[in-house]
């Protein structure tokens, strides 16, 4: 589909998101305690409608199943109760939140009755688009809220029942606050997403979260800031110092806790001075939780049963697939790491600090863990109240975006008259003196 087979889906989402936008530049000045009344808000209204919301995501999961959607996407689209009581949760707990607008981050008095001040303001209007997910439509909206944001969501057709019983409840709840209803909008069909790729002036900022093609296309076909990561993946290493037992459950817990997750490892590296003791009790570990190994020629005579191409060390399955190869070095994981990852989550296990140290340093990851699971990597467990989505490039915001992440800054000057000349001729000279925060 090109942008010029979409020019009335364009100009009927221009109009509302230009609502979205009027309602972001109020919301700009909204108090702390408005922000907050309205995620309380949101969270009620969303437990006013657990019913319908679960009726509508069984009727998803339904059709879906029927038309055959993968393993990875079904388990991302079931929403069930207790997921939705953890999105809910996760909306107070934003609330809870410290405020991240109108914090200074620099106060300078260049001059007597000068002064410079940073400050955090929010975006403006925030373009999602996801594959499957529901929750993301809790998340990203009581973040948006939160760091005084509008929305334009964008949902997987999938999910299309449940996105819009989601989505009538957080207008709900925002109608019966301080803040304006219309700084949430649902997009529910291609047209629509392909023609938000086209408001720059209107969106700020668009975020994927899906697969390697929907990121892809979207970096390819916009003009407006992408904000996102193509693939997941992850690598957990087993140094020579592992201890073999904590090394096992890590890894176990990163390919198998939900392996559709884009922080679950896909492959696991295993130095060779433990790979005779550690993979036959490994592959019989993973065998019992329903993994396919797929081993280089090393670990296949360890006992790991299938062949590993030159392909599956970059590909993301997203399944229980797990790629195993054996290393005869810390730097050949990391060589390995450097040419197959993607940037997103590494780890290591090792009781070696000098090992732990280097790989920390060396390994070019939005996150690197040492001793622990690549599943922590997520918004919630950093005690963000939620994520609109995890970012792997190098400019910030990067990994888990939560509040930070939604908002950028504004250089404020007051002055009683100043004029540049004076300082240009050298008549007066700058004081640049710190002033407190």
């Amino acid at each position: 589909m090109t942008f010029s087979a979409v020019p009335e889906a364009r100009d009927d989402l221009m109009l509302r998101a230009a609502a979205v936008k009027r309602a972001a530049t109020s919301m700009a000045g909204s108090s702390d305690a408005d922000r907050r009344e309205a995620l309380k808000a949101m969270a009620h209204a969303l437990e006013r409608h657990r019913s319908a919301i679960l009726e509508a995501n069984a009727a998803d999961l339904e059709q879906a199943e029927r038309e055959g959607l993968a393993d990875a996407l079904l388990a991302r689209l079931q929403l069930g109760e207790r997921k939705l009581t953890q999105a809910i949760e996760g909306v107070r707990g934003v609330a809870a939140l410290p405020d991240p607008l109108h914090r200074r981050q620099l106060h300078s008095e260049l001059d007597d009755g000068l002064v410079l001040e940073r400050l955090t303001v929010p975006l403006g209007v925030v373009g999602v688009i996801f594959e499957a997910r529901p929750d993301a439509v809790v998340q990203i909206s009581a973040l948006a809220i939160r760091s005084g944001n509008g929305a334009l969501l964008k949902g997987g057709r999938e999910a299309g029942r449940t996105n819009e019983a989601i989505h009538r409840a957080l207008r709900e709840g925002l109608a019966a606050s301080p803040l304006e209803a219309e700084a949430l909008e649902l997009l529910t069909s291609r047209e629509e997403s392909m023609a938000m790729l086209r408001l720059e002036g209107l969106v700020d900022l668009i975020i994927p979260r899906g697969s390697n093609a929907l990121v892809r296309f979207i970096q390819n076909n916009t003009r407006i800031p992408v904000l996102g990561h193509a693939d997941g993946i992850c690598h957990l290493y087993v140094d020579r110092a592992a201890d073999p037992e904590q090394a096992l459950a890590i890894a176990l817990d990163s390919k198998t806790q939900y392996p559709a997750a884009c922080n679950a490892i896909e492959t696991l590296l295993v130095h060779e001075a433990v790979a005779p003791s550690f993979l036959p009790e490994a592959c019989r570990a993973f065998a019992a939780a329903g993994v396919e190994l797929r081993g280089d020629a090393a670990c296949r005579a360890l006992g790991v049963p299938g062949t590993a191409s030159e392909e599956d060390w970059d590909t993301e399955y997203l399944a229980l697939i797990l790629a195993v190869k054996q290393v005869a070095s810390l730097e050949e994981a990391l060589e390995h790491i450097r040419r197959h990852g993607s940037r997103h989550t590494d780890a290591i296990v090792s009781s070696d600090q000098d090992t732990v140290d280097r790989f920390l340093l060396s390994v070019d990851s939005a996150g690197v863990f040492h001793n622990c699971s690549t599943r922590f990597a997520d918004g919630f467990r950093y005690g963000f109240g939620a994520e609109v989505g995890i970012s792997t490039q190098t400019l910030p915001p990067r990994g888990p975006v939560g509040l930070d992440g939604l908002v950028t800054y504004q250089y404020r000057l007051r002055g009683r008259g100043h004029t540049v000349a004076p300082y240009a001729s050298g008549e007066k000279r700058f004081l640049h003196r710190s002033l407190p925060l």
